[in-house]
């Protein structure tokens, strides 16, 4: 923690948030000062005190009320990655689809303003899809702010030079009646103008869809739209299938930190790993395996591995190179094999599509997905613990699914191998998701 205030500015950044909120490090202020400016700025002189250490924090804003008793944090440059690593991120150079909560509390950069973080990811440009509550319309801009359901954020949506362009396009002058064509090019282009003005201007309570770059005004979030248009949406069959996609990019991408590899050598091998899982995981498809020990999968895996040269009986003399002699007696290839089944199958068991229920020298292992054991005791489950009053709002828990499911079917059973076994409830209909980690009985 700094402990001075040189120290503070040269490597933190102090930001204002209010009490309900909650950072990684919490600095209360216990003594302003105020210093007014002829404009709406004013100086703000602080005391910020926090496990026994205190120091004198200097700040300006724009807003009038004061900060007494407010919380402050600070965020260091060491919880973000470098920026010379943001490129090799796919969510940096892609429109993330993230909730307008977790865009109005998700951290700014230290670095590059106008660059934020959610779980490590650098987040530029955001896709936002919701209803329009508010709207106030400038020379150049309409700014629309919109409701997805977890909140509200302003899209500013810049008008075009088409927009501003007063009066009817310019007249041509008129051919003989007897040569005039049936297709009226000007009233055409100006039906066009006017669907495309319609498109571009929404009125409170309808849909808007915005993509582009988010950066921080007056202590507000805002989006900086670079295409937006109105979405046509009558059944609310947009917004309900944004609401089923989202959740799934949370899971598979947003909730899952980005983490790069320490060894850039090892590439080839994490490659054939994953080539190795995938090869088990359709054959297991396929021919809708329930159960298997490994030695009948192994001759699946043969194709990938390399044998290892071999040495030739005439050139086993005194002037042999004792390097070769090196790189012969290196791994077999059953041995390379064994070792890349055992690698698969760790691979397959992080997913979730494999387990162990009983851990013993007889390597016995399920396939998740066809254990109609395991897929009728977490059924049981969910239907026995619904009806208690505790879930009966919202359903139960995935953490309380799977400390029943451990009890009582087997200890070894995975979250993630739990995950699979409620998504492919949820696609029999056998149970319905009522959040992101609740579920209950279909009825």
């Amino acid at each position: 923690m700094p402990q001075s205030v040189q120290e503070t500015r040269g490597a933190c950044d102090v930001f204002f948030i209010s009490r309900k909120q909650r950072g990684k490090c919490l600095w209360r202020a216990t003594f302003i000062r105020e210093k007014p400016n002829r404009s709406r700025t004013c100086l703000r002189y602080l005391h910020l005190e926090n496990k026994g250490h205190t120091f004198l924090c200097l700040f300006k804003t724009t807003f009038p009320m004061s900060a007494r008793g407010y919380v402050f944090f600070l965020m260091s440059q060491e919880d973000e990655p470098p920026s010379t690593l943001w490129g090799l991120d796919p969510i940096f150079s892609a429109f993330s689809r993230l909730y307008i909560k977790d865009l109005l509390q998700i951290r700014e950069s230290c670095q590059v303003p106008g660059i934020f973080f959610y779980n490590s990811h650098p987040i530029y440009k955001v896709d936002v899809l919701g209803t329009v509550v508010c709207k106030r319309e400038r020379d150049d801009f309409f700014c629309y702010g919109v409701d997805d359901g977890t909140g509200v954020i302003n899209c500013l949506c810049w008008k075009n030079e088409k927009w501003r362009e007063s009066g009817d396009p310019p007249v041509a002058p008129r051919a003989p009646a007897q040569s005039e064509p049936g297709l009226n090019a000007l009233a055409e282009l100006k039906k066009l103008r006017e669907a495309q003005r319609r498109s571009s201007q929404l009125e409170i309570g309808e849909t808007l869809r915005a993509r582009g770059p988010m950066k921080t005004s007056r202590q507000q979030r805002e989006v900086m739209a670079s295409t937006f248009y109105k979405v046509n949406d009558p059944v609310m069959a947009e917004q309900i299938a944004w609401m089923m996609e989202v959740p799934d990019l949370y899971r598979k991408c947003y909730d899952k930190p980005f983490q790069l590899q320490a060894n850039s050598t090892s590439g080839p091998t994490v490659g054939r790993v994953n080539r190795a899982a995938q090869i088990l995981k359709d054959f297991l498809k396929e021919k809708t395996v329930t159960k298997f020990r490994p030695y009948d999968v192994l001759d699946l895996l043969q194709p990938l591995v390399c044998s290892l040269p071999q040495a030739k009986p005439g050139d086993q003399g005194p002037q042999k190179d004792p390097s070769a002699q090196a790189i012969v007696a290196g791994p077999s290839a059953g041995q390379q094999l064994r070792q890349l089944l055992k690698e698969s199958l760790q691979v397959l068991q992080d997913q979730g599509a494999v387990y162990r229920k009983v851990k013993s020298q007889d390597e016995l292992y399920h396939v998740t997905e066809q254990d109609k054991d395991l897929l009728i005791a977490v059924k049981d489950v969910i239907r026995e613990d619904s009806k208690r009053e505790k879930y009966a709002e919202k359903g139960c828990h995935v953490l309380h699914v799977l400390s029943a499911v451990r009890q009582r079917y087997s200890p070894n059973i995975s979250k993630e191998a739990l995950e699979l076994v409620l998504r492919t409830l949820e696609c029999n209909s056998d149970v319905i998701s009522t959040t992101t980690n609740h579920y209950t009985m279909f009825s």
